[in-house]
């Protein structure tokens, strides 16, 4: 049986890491039934696969780069057509707006619906100025028709 070293394959490739790679790349090639390029001499895929990049039967490029198509999860090429994306486009932006027109009609303030801005033109700030000075009018009810708290714990000390 043939011995097979690192250094008989370190001159081919640029460095150990990218040998490691490009061995355990044809490694899985063998075993899924690539065929091979030398005798297998009862030999081991891992070993087969030294022992082919250091006779230079196999590209390392070539490994390389199948590895690197065998990672990818978005291939070169399977960009969706333009029109597809468009009326992907339009259909997300009608679930969203119904969605939202769902939620407005199911929300209710003292028995009447919340509306969005956009359908019915409110302005935001000028609900707010309403509501604002609603409860101010509201606190200076209030103030004005209780006395001090200093003055009711009198009366109730004197009783």
């Amino acid at each position: 049986m043939a011995r097979v070293t690192v250094e008989d394959c370190v001159d081919k490739v640029k460095n150990r890491f990218d040998l490691v790679m490009a061995a355990a790349q044809r490694g899985r090639q063998l075993a899924a039934g690539a065929p091979i390029t030398i005798d297998r001499d009862r030999d081991k895929n891992p070993v087969v696969a030294l022992r082919e990049i250091a006779a230079e039967t196999v590209s390392v490029e070539d490994l390389e780069e199948a590895f690197i198509t065998e990672m990818q999860k978005h291939l070169p090429g399977d960009e969706p057509e333009e029109e597809l994306m468009e009326l992907l486009e339009e259909e997300q932006n009608l679930a969203g707006r119904e969605q939202v027109e769902s939620e407005v009609a199911e929300m209710s303030v003292d028995g009447e619906e919340v509306i969005s801005e956009e359908a019915e033109g409110i302005e935001v700030e000028a609900y707010e100025d309403e509501l604002n000075a609603e409860f101010e009018t509201e606190m200076a009810n209030l103030s004005d028709s209780e006395e001090p708290l200093t003055e009711k714990s009198e009366e109730s000390a004197e009783e």
